[in-house]
């Protein structure tokens, strides 16, 4: 049976609603200096309803996330986060940020009011999931999406967040008690930030500029040529 009309109306955003959208979508940088303000709980609470709200077949989605509050707990994570970072760092002559990389990543985490786990519970609905079934990146795809509502929400919410990048996440795993069918996917930071970038940070450093969208879209063939 079709959607009523009436109900099909309401559902559709105007104008003004979808620039909204495509500005949150384009305002959400990675954030780098958080305020120590903790995050309202009934905030919070909304932002992981808009996790949960990722499409999932069977609502048994695979991820689970892991509110880590406890200060001691952050403090070996952080210490183990700017160990592995150094370490990875040492092997990597000539990059940029090379020996300071470790200290900048602990104070992130110690300004961050809260740290968020996301992991992967790969024997989640049986050896045989119903989205399992259809591919070997399905499970992610669906972690991926909860990931992007999560994200959004935060910003809509005038929170930011920062994805850590883990050099050896083992070591983090084992901090949080992590069975060793679940796997760690993404650590992530979130609070208030001290100030929201009009740029992405890369871009604004001249690292890397958003490339045209024509670098990035073919048509009906790998390299086809397209026209938008």
């Amino acid at each position: 049976m079709h959607e009523p009309l009436a109900q099909l109306l309401e559902r559709t955003f105007s104008a003004a609603e979808r620039d909204v959208i495509y500005r949150l979508i384009r305002g959400c940088w990675q954030i780098r200096h958080f305020a120590a303000d903790p995050i309202p709980m009934e905030t919070l609470q909304r932002i992981l309803d808009a996790a949960l709200d990722a499409l999932f077949v069977g609502e048994m989605p695979p991820w689970h996330i892991i509110l880590v509050t406890s200060s001691a707990l952050r403090a070996n994570i952080s210490a183990a986060v700017e160990e592995s970072d150094e370490s990875d760092a040492s092997t990597r002559p000539g990059q940029r940020g090379q020996g300071v990389s470790g200290a900048l990543t602990r104070e992130r985490m110690t300004e961050a009011p809260l740290h968020l786990a996301v992991t992967y519970d790969r024997g989640r609905g049986g050896p045989v999931g119903l989205d399992r079934a259809l591919g070997p990146f399905m499970d992610i795809s669906r972690i991926c999406w909860a990931m992007q509502n999560l994200w959004l929400a935060a910003c809509a919410e005038g929170l930011g967040v920062d994805w850590l990048r883990l050099s050896d996440d083992r070591a983090v795993a084992r901090l949080l008690a992590l069975p060793r069918r679940v796997q760690l996917i993404a650590y992530l930071c979130l609070g208030i930030p001290q100030a929201f970038d009009v740029r992405p940070r890369r871009e604004a450093m001249d690292w890397r500029a958003r490339r045209r969208l024509d670098s990035r879209i073919y048509t009906d063939i790998w390299g086809g040529s397209h026209e938008l």
